[in-house]
């Protein structure tokens, strides 16, 4: 018994109870934070505009835990009899220091910082630095991650992101030849393709600024009929697979011939 009074004493005493206490109110204010920050913030009237909130948000959360840790730090600190505040001065000498070492980490933060405040990154961008295309996956202090679409992960020094070229910041605009029999009436392809692109507009699978431009080319084989689609830059692949889906299934619904290669072979006479 007296055994158990002494291991109770001694978790009691301000050492360890208090440092658990501390460690303990740290981790609910992160927590309370991350979540009324999210709430707060994660809004907007645009897909950008709420990658952009969604990346300040990561930042203020970051910034928030690194403060509240190094309170903590200190806190706990004193409880072990640390002459903190002898510390804190100490530490602003050393920190002088460290800033002359570590020039280029802090150039990594303050670049960080300058890239959310000046739009100029969020995450789930398509970004190229050199020639590694991917998507935005995490925007930190320090570094920059961006995921290919087969799967591999680079990371960029945010001193380094001046170099990159970033496509989600504008739309895409892809030019698409459809390729019909030249039998078919061509006022017919004309109401065909503008009902595809209206209703593509109405289901805002597009934006408003897609259009039917006309014929385009006389092909060998077809007439090849021009649709200008404007998009997110983000989507445009799967956006341009799901038009010609549109346009296959409205051709074959209007009995419209899409033209492919044959071969005509032609028995000739015996001599």
């Amino acid at each position: 018994m007296e055994f158990f009074e002494n291991i109770f004493d001694i978790v009691m005493t301000k050492k360890i109870f208090g440092t658990l206490i501390v460690i303990l109110v740290a981790y609910i204010l992160i927590k309370a934070f991350n979540g009324a920050i999210s709430k707060i913030l994660i809004t907007g009237k645009t897909p950008y505009e709420v990658k952009k909130r969604k990346t300040i948000v990561k930042l203020f959360q970051s910034f928030f835990k690194y403060i509240i840790l190094l309170v903590s730090l200190l806190i706990i600190l004193s409880f072990f009899g640390i002459d903190t505040k002898s510390l804190v001065a100490s530490l602003g000498v050393v920190g002088v220091a460290l800033g002359l070492a570590l020039q280029d980490t802090l150039k990594d933060i303050i670049g960080g910082i300058s890239l959310i405040l000046e739009n100029y990154l969020a995450v789930g961008d398509i970004i190229t630095y050199n020639d590694f295309t991917g998507e935005v996956i995490e925007l930190g202090l320090r570094t920059t991650r961006i995921k290919k679409a087969s799967g591999e992960v680079m990371i960029i020094a945010n001193r380094n992101i001046d170099t990159i070229i970033n496509a989600s910041q504008k739309k895409a605009n892809l030019l698409l030849e459809i390729d019909t029999a030249y039998e078919e009436d061509s006022k017919k392809i004309e109401k065909v393709l503008k009902e595809i692109i209206n209703k593509a507009i109405k289901e805002e699978l597009i934006l408003p600024e897609s259009e039917y431009l006309g014929i385009n080319d006389l092909g060998p084989s077809s007439v090849k009929y021009l649709i200008k689609i404007n998009c997110d830059q983000n989507k445009k692949h799967q956006i341009k697979r799901d038009i010609l889906e549109k346009v296959k299934i409205a051709y074959e619904k209007n009995n419209i011939k899409i033209p492919y290669n044959q071969i005509e072979v032609h028995h000739g006479q015996d001599i």
